[in-house]
């Protein structure tokens, strides 16, 4: 398989059609190769227009709904990020062609082993990972001007919000009651505000960003 042609094609028909005019955006998307950051059994499968799960509670996001997400952070080359729920590393390394720093947060150590592994294979020297639970992000190492959530949250990333800067944002696919959206909170002063900035179809709800089962009689 061609994997060069097909990123192109990825970024032609699931990135620049859909208002992602940022290219820096669009070159990340183009240079970064997803097939690596996936198991051999997936990597046929790594530019076909859907999410990708390869593991428990982790997956890929469509190209379209990762694109346009970070395209709504406006994140700038001074920047440092927080890339939560990171996996085997796919995420960090796109955000890494955008920003000075990301550092990763991952709980499970076989995945943050194997990111690290695969940024070292693409020579990325600016990303660094972090284990721990996701939902509690990476306190010591902030505050940030840029959060992601890297697969759907069903709740309020409320520990999250606190590690922003002021000016800081953080974005995430929003799901409720089987609608998914993608979100970006702002940061100003005390204050943070959401926006709901395109709609999604990110299903994998990243682990310890599930909303707990109501207790019914």
């Amino acid at each position: 398989m061609d994997f060069e042609a097909a990123r192109k094609h990825m970024v032609d028909s699931q990135v620049r059609p859909n208002d992602v005019t940022d290219p820096r955006i669009q070159r990340a998307f183009e240079t970064v190769a997803r097939e690596n950051f996936l198991p051999a059994e997936l990597r046929a499968q790594a530019y076909v227009e859907r999410e990708i799960r390869y593991a428990p509670e982790r997956s890929l996001l469509t190209a379209r709904d990762h694109a346009k997400l970070l395209d709504a952070l406006d994140i700038r080359p001074g920047d440092l990020v927080l890339d939560v729920a990171s996996g085997a590393g796919y995420s960090s390394a796109i955000l890494s062609q955008l920003c000075e720093m990301v550092v990763a947060v991952e709980d499970d150590a076989t995945l943050a082993g194997k990111a690290q592994e695969n940024w070292s294979a693409a020579g990325l020297v600016n990303t660094a990972v972090v284990e721990g639970p996701p939902e509690a992000g990476a306190p010591k190492q902030g505050p940030f001007d840029v959060i992601v959530i890297g697969g759907a949250i069903e709740i309020e990333p409320t520990a999250l919000l606190k590690q922003l800067k002021d000016g800081g944002r953080l974005g995430a696919i929003m799901r409720k009651g089987g609608v998914a959206r993608g979100v970006v909170w702002r940061k100003s002063g005390d204050a943070i505000a959401a926006h709901e900035a395109f709609d999604a179809a990110a299903n994998t709800v990243a682990r310890g960003f599930t909303r707990p089962k109501a207790f019914v009689f």
